[in-house]
């Protein structure tokens, strides 16, 4: 299985230096029709590498160091300047990292027949989930998104822009499929409806409390997706009586009907759906009811659900890891089309980096011994080993072979031993605790 994961993670790395260097490639992904013609140090392909390795370095001294890079590739040129970088990354869209990761990772990791798919009972299990973003105090920001505000006791200190990002994750192949990043003043179900083209009939999409409504639960159905969805003690009537129950175990199949039939008629969606409730018993001991479309209940026991629905917590594991791992949130310019750019670009990278580091994860997803406990990959060594490695894996004359053999056997060292048995308590929020953690704690690895 290795051998065949590794062929993929280099079928992915030749498409994507392929389309790097493609005229086509590039003439869909500059703003004019007379933008990176001329052969100049700041070429489409270098810039679209200076920002997928973005620094938290200032921007000067980046460049020298890409430079450095770029000359012991092969490639023997100066450094440029920061202005000269800021003016020619004006010059790139921001779809170019989109389409890299659908030509590159997606259309070569989910070719038809493809055995490596990892699927659950023969569905995809997609995570939907938003997240609010800090971006940078600039007034083209301002304009764009919506403006958040920072108080304490004594009043409102600050202001500054703030976004929603909205990810559709493949939660068993760790594949961000599509990202959104729009104005935090729309909501995240609204939002979700913008990745249904990449939701394929079958998929089940697991959803947390905020997405559970019968409109929502509609457009997935109209789809000929599934779901599974947390349910607050508060929404449908059903709910609300299997909560009073306080038992685990139970599943109960009832017909919903909208008080709104007008709006889903005009939408083309059901008045009436078929949904499945269950209930689950967290290890806290706290209560949980699920609502799903999956009706078997030979097929799809009750007591499949606990696990089917903990696999949602990948993603959110996944909005760590940008915002943490990748610092997302520290963007590398101040215009709405650097800060699309850095937010495309991470997705891409995520992507790249599952793939790549596939293989060392199923060698050390074998079972442990009793002298040997379950280890795996250190995000923070294997992200920096890719940021490392950038140039050539994806500019570079060196063959794809042997630049994955190097970057596989730094992730592969230093794993971090997992320990299932250990239970960390979730404390309130704290912003007073949470801006010493960011200033003081938190390791910066990329």
């Amino acid at each position: 299985m290795s051998k065949d994961l590794n062929q993929l993670a280099i079928s992915t790395i030749e498409k994507a230096r392929e389309l790097l260097t493609n005229p086509a490639f590039i003439a869909r992904h500059r703003k004019g029709v007379n933008n990176f013609i001329r052969n100049c140090k700041l070429t489409f392909p270098i810039v679209m590498l200076l920002t997928l390795q973005k620094s938290l370095k200032s921007i000067q001294i980046h460049l020298h160091e890409f430079f450095k890079d770029w000359s012991q590739n092969g490639h023997p040129l100066s450094s440029a300047t920061a202005g000269a970088f800021s003016h020619a990354r004006a010059k790139l869209l921001p779809s170019a990292f989109v389409e890299l990761n659908e030509k590159a990772v997606l259309e070569v990791f989910y070719a038809p027949q493809q055995p490596l798919v990892q699927r659950w009972q023969g569905h995809r299990l997609l995570g939907i989930d938003s997240s609010l973003v800090r971006l940078p105090n600039s007034a083209s920001l301002f304009l764009e998104f919506a403006t958040a505000q920072i108080s304490n006791q004594h009043g409102v200190m600050d202001f500054y822009p703030q976004g929603r990002i909205s990810v559709l994750y493949d939660l068993l192949n760790h594949l961000g499929l599509d990202a959104q990043l729009v104005s935090s003043s729309q909501g995240e179900v609204e939002l979700a409806k913008a990745h249904w083209s990449h939701v394929l009939k079958g998929d089940i999409l697991i959803c947390d409390r905020g997405y559970a409504g019968h409109r929502w639960f509609a457009e997935i159905l109209h789809h000929g997706a599934h779901f599974v969805c947390r349910c607050s003690s508060g929404s449908f009537t059903v709910v609300q009586e299997l909560f009073a129950r306080n038992e685990a175990g139970i599943s109960k199949i009832v017909t919903l009907k909208t008080d709104r039939p007008k709006r889903l008629r005009d939408a083309g969606l059901p008045v009436e759906i078929t949904v499945r409730f269950v209930t689950v018993r967290l290890s806290t001991g706290e209560l949980e009811v699920l609502a799903t479309s999956l009706l078997d209940e030979k097929k799809y026991p009750t007591e499949a659900f606990d696990a089917l629905y903990w696999e949602r917590w990948v993603i959110e594991t996944y909005y760590g890891r940008l915002k943490g791992r990748l610092d997302l949130e520290n963007f590398s310019g101040q215009t709405s089309q650097a800060v699309h750019q850095d937010f495309q670009a991470m997705i891409f990278l995520s992507n790249l980096e599952s793939l790549i580091s596939s293989p060392v994860r199923a060698k050390m997803a074998q079972p442990a011994t009793e002298e040997k406990q379950e280890v795996k990959i250190n995000s923070a060594v294997s992200l920096h080993a890719l940021k490392d490695n950038v140039i050539e894996l994806l500019a570079s004359a060196l063959p794809v072979e042997q630049v994955l053999l190097q970057m596989q056997r730094l992730m592969s060292q230093n794993p971090v031993s997992i320990r299932r048995e250990r239970k960390v308590p979730r404390r309130e929020f704290s912003a007073c605790r949470s801006y010493h953690y960011q200033r003081c704690v938190r390791k910066i690895v990329y």
